[in-house]
């Protein structure tokens, strides 16, 4: 990953989640022998079990105040999903028992008729918000993540850019929490389907269905867990997000509900079980690095600790877990944790983004608590209860549907207009880049200023996904990587008008993959044929201990396709440049690839690095200005005074050195802003906005090098 991780916000870490909305009255009863105890205080209704809404609310309170003051993750999001599958099992086999129809549309349109509006009244507000308080840099990536929160697909989004190395992970979106979400949306699909299966099973076989639920969701269970095992410690960032290796805790929940009929503790079993239990899930968070180690078998600790609560039920002892658990301030929380679980987290990434802060004290935290609170109990008590208790709507599917619609337009109007919006203004800039965006053909000698001055610079700031280079076309024909090699996914060219004048060939990372826009422009002004092998974070070399396997493996092939294909050039880095020091150095083993394909009759131009930076350049403007001192650096501080480059003996004279560090930081002085071009995407790499506008020495200096 680059310059952190997925889950960090200025340092701070990834979101819990809670469960659905609080329970309407009987939802959260039991079978269990254990409720028929003494009822706690505030258990006014049948069956109702106060201590499972006093956990609900412990739970997503642990979670607040660790994201807000102890900068962890609590375990509180592995709790919610068991709670969240044991009221749901509940449901189900209570509608078994009475023979009744699962009806799972009804199921599952009274479902999400309960669970989007609130979530609508979330992301309207957020998305308002970050337009408001964050950097335009940061709205398309709040815009793209409000469609897979809507969507319940947040978790795969936020996994595969867990291990895409083009991601900008620096800062948290304020919207990432609904990744748990989108899990629990997807399983509240698929239980259903399930528990019909096992019905269907058992009167098919005259069994219990609740005998062959068990089976079917302890087998669910074995295999989740071990592939939740096994993926954590092969791919612990990506399996973080994997709805598959999150399932055995749904159904851990599941396995409770259909268990505990049959469990009978004594008074004092129960008492200690559920101190025990609020004792683990308490101290998880403290003992256990959940963000760095779940969701493998380390997760069992707060499931365990969940289930023993649960386990003990209503004890009867005025000593029992249950009494605390069954206050009526902490039970009335859990009427809030649903709405408290949406606003905590985007309240604290907006504050923590727009003050430029990495943590909160004391007084801050308690106003980002208070206001999460104030905002919750409002979309609790005017959204979400009224649309849950109206009988107008509950007793009608089309108007529950009709509710969903509403909250599906509302949303994707809000979205999409916005994104349009910015599309358009991106456009607009563009179609005047010639006069007011010269960038670097304004340090091209007799250049002539026909800008006004009051134009913003390029690229538009909600366009800097578009901002990495790419060829138009995936690689046909005989330019096909070898079908068996799985080392080289990733090929694209550009092809020329007939044969080609000559055939460049691209190999590298991300820092190569930046000048794909000045080679491109070339190759059309030359009729050149461009073809590129590119692996996000690889640097071309021969293999070396500085790589990971995969890198290694990426270089070998492209060295091999290299000599199979014997382009005129290939094109790659020849140096790699440091945040903090001048400690540039050379790329390990580019002398030796060199010579290889030099012996093979391939010259290799590599291209010196640009220099890095310990902030990303465009917030620095953003905060600062762009002529602000804070965003400017003498290109002394940053790159050695001689470039690192391998001697002609040591390449065989293969490798040609290439080098623009005049045009990336002119007169000596590296800025942010060029011409009225951004320079750089972020700490380290450049946009393609600006090396394209290099095209004119960039073409005489390759021309040069290759002679």
């Amino acid at each position: 990953m680059k310059d952190g991780e997925t889950t960090a916000v200025h340092g701070r870490h990834l979101s819990d989640h809670p469960t659905a909305p609080a329970p309407e009255p009987g939802a959260t009863t039991t079978s269990s022998a254990s409720t028929s105890t003494l009822a706690a205080p505030g258990a006014t209704r049948k069956g109702f079990r106060p201590e499972v809404q006093g956990l609900r609310a412990l739970a997503v309170l642990m979670v607040v105040t660790y994201h807000i003051w102890f900068d962890r993750v609590s375990g509180g999001v592995d709790i919610f999903l068991l709670i969240s599958a044991f009221l749901m099992t509940l449901t189900f086999v209570r509608k078994a028992d009475r023979g009744a129809p699962f009806a799972l549309l009804a199921h599952w349109v009274h479902l999400f008729k309960r669970l989007l509006p609130a979530v609508v009244v979330v992301l309207i507000g957020t998305i308002t918000a970050s337009l408001l308080f964050l950097p335009k840099a940061r709205w398309s990536m709040v815009l793209k993540q409000s469609w897979a929160s809507l969507f319940y697909f947040q978790n795969w989004l936020l996994a595969s850019e867990s291990v895409d190395y083009y991601a900008d992970t620096s800062v948290a979106s304020p919207l990432q929490h609904f990744w748990s979400l989108s899990i629990q949306g997807q399983v509240f699909i698929l239980w259903p389907l399930l528990f019909l299966a096992a019905s269907l099973v058992a009167k098919s076989i005259h069994l219990r269905f609740q005998t062959v639920a068990a089976v079917i969701f302890g087998a669910l269970f074995v295999a989740s867990l071990a592939f939740s095992i096994y993926q954590t410690d092969a791919n612990q960032s990506y399996t973080y997000f994997d709805t598959r290796a999150r399932l055995w805790e749904f159904a851990l929940g599941t396995l409770l509900a259909l268990v505990l009929p049959y469990v009978k503790l004594p008074k004092a079993a129960a008492v200690a079980a559920g101190w025990i239990g609020l004792a683990g899930m308490l101290s998880v968070g403290y003992l256990v690095d959940v963000e760095g180690e779940f969701p493998g078998f380390v997760a069992l600790w707060p499931l365990v600790a969940a289930a023993l609560i649960i386990t003990a039920g209503q004890t009867g002892s005025r000593f029992g877990a249950d009494r605390l658990l069954s206050w009526g301030p902490l039970v009335k929380m859990g009427d809030l944790s649903y709405a408290l679980y949406l606003w905590h987290w985007p309240v604290l990434v907006i504050y923590l983004v727009y003050r430029g802060q990495d943590a909160v004290g004391p007084v801050a935290g308690l106003a980002i608590i208070g206001l999460s609170l104030i905002l919750a109990y409002f979309t609790t008590r005017f959204v979400e209860r009224p649309l849950r208790s109206l009988p107008r709507v509950e007793a009608s599917r089309v108007r529950s549907l009709a509710v969903i619609a509403v909250c599906v337009t509302l949303v994707s109007v809000s979205v999409a207009s916005v994104q349009w919006t910015m599309r358009a203004q991106a456009q607009a800039l563009a179609s005047q880049s010639d006069t007011q965006n010269p960038g670097a053909y304004s340090l091209l000698p007799g250049f002539v200023d026909r800008s006004t001055g009051d134009s913003p610079p390029l690229p538009d700031l909600g366009s800097l996904d578009a901002e990495w280079g790419v060829l138009g076309e995936k690689c046909v024909g005989e330019h096909i990587p070898v079908e068996n090699d799985r080392a080289v996914r990733g090929c694209s060219f550009t092809p020329a008008e007939g044969t080609p004048a000559k055939e460049i060939l691209v190999i590298g990372d991300s820092h190569t993959e930046q000048w794909l826009e000045p080679i491109e422009l070339m190759a059309q002004r030359n009729n050149y044929q461009v073809t590129a092998l590119l692996l996000g974070g690889c640097s071309n070399g021969t293999e070396s201990d500085n790589r990971s396997e995969a890198c290694n493996t990426f270089n070998d092939a492209a060295t091999d396709y290299a000599l199979r294909m014997k382009p005129d050039v290939v094109f790659t880095m020849a140096t790699i440049s440091h945040k903090a020091t001048t400690a540039e150095r050379e790329v390990s083993g580019i002398a030796e690839a060199s010579k290889i394909l030099g012996e093979a009759g391939i010259p290799v131009i590599g291209m010196r690095d640009n220099p890095r930076f310990e902030f990303n350049m465009i917030n620095c403007v953003e905060e600062y200005g762009p002529d602000a001192a804070e965003c400017t650096f003498p290109v002394s501080e940053k790159l050695a005074a001689t470039a690192p480059v391998p001697s002609v003996q040591e390449t065989g004279g293969a490798l040609r050195f290439m080098d623009l560090t005049d045009l990336i930081c002119p007169a000596g002085i590296c800025s942010p802003v060029v011409g009225n071009v951004y320079v750089y995407l972020d700490d380290n790499h450049l946009t393609i906005s600006y090396t394209g506008t290099t095209l004119p020495q960039f073409e005489e200096r390759f021309h040069a090098a290759l002679g």
